[in-house]
């Protein structure tokens, strides 16, 4: 590449660095994008470049492949409903000694080598997220128990923005405790919905296994309202593991977020293409 060309793309990014420097996006890191070790050295270094030209990144990671691998380790074979993990008391442990225990700290020390400075909490971390059962899920109009799957009650922000202004990057596992100390698995996708509302952050993004929504011909739709996403949810377009994310950021935009977004995580540096150049990628949710 020339000299022109590179200095060209840097130029490009200007409007943006200077558009959303001091705003916070929230991040959800989840699906391949955490088990391709090229892939995920790509998003540590988006993020830390983030943070460097005065973005305030936040992570909420998930890790439902590594979830599953636990699962089959012991014995347990991983089901779902409607995109939620069934949890029972064996998966739960399973669930937060990967989360907590390992997939939060390797992504902190990941950062950590890359020349970022980050620290690692739960939601039960300083009281951060608190828990409530999610009501059953609906199948064929029969209710069916998710076991311990919670939902967010509550958001604390005040260890996130304690850490920001520390110059740290936040990475939250989605596990928290309701009012009786039970500890549930919460969707990431949930959570960072939540969190990016009690943030008013400037965006959500979530990193998935699309190219974002597509529709029934397998076309990406780029931008989306809330009516759309309505729609291709109750005629079919939208369904499994894509309904959390659109929930998501419903749930951000209704919280103030300005803009949402649903990208290709496997596609290395996206994070960067999104939030750093006109066309960007993926599908937007706006309001």
């Amino acid at each position: 590449m020339e000299r022109s060309s590179r200095a060209a793309i840097i130029l490009e990014a200007l409007p943006f660095i200077r558009a959303f420097s001091g705003k916070t996006v929230v991040v959800k890191y989840g699906g391949n994008a955490m088990v391709d070790p090229a892939l995920t050295t790509a998003v540590m270094q988006d993020l830390i470049l983030m943070r460097l030209v005065g973005m305030q990144p936040v992570v909420v990671h998930g890790g439902g492949p590594q979830i599953d691998r636990a699962m089959k380790a012991s014995g347990l074979q991983p089901a779902f409903v409607r995109g939620l993990r069934i949890t029972d008391a064996e998966t739960m442990r399973i669930v937060e000694r990967v989360l907590v225990g390992e997939i939060n700290q390797e992504i902190v020390a990941l950062l950590g080598r890359l020349g970022g400075a980050a620290m690692g909490l739960s939601g039960k971390d300083g009281g951060l997220l608190t828990a409530v059962k999610a009501a059953p899920a609906l199948v064929d109009g029969q209710p069916v128990d998710l076991g311990l799957v919670g939902e967010v009650a509550a958001v604390e922000p005040r260890p996130l923005l304690t850490l920001l202004q520390a110059g740290y990057i936040p990475v939250v596992a989605p596990t928290a405790g309701d009012g009786a100390g039970v500890t549930y698995n919460i969707n990431a996708d949930c959570v960072a919905g939540e969190v990016s509302g009690a943030l008013q952050a400037e965006k959500l993004v979530l990193l998935t296994d699309t190219d974002g929504i597509l529709d029934r011909a397998g076309v990406l739709l780029s931008t989306l309202s809330r009516a759309d996403v309505e729609r291709l949810t109750a005629d079919g377009t939208i369904s499994r593991g894509m309904l959390p994310k659109v929930q998501a950021c419903l749930t951000a935009l209704k919280g103030g977020v300005r803009k949402t977004h649903i990208i290709n995580g496997t596609r290395p540096h996206a994070l960067i293409e999104e939030l750093l150049t006109a066309e960007g990628v993926g599908t937007e949710i706006v309001a």
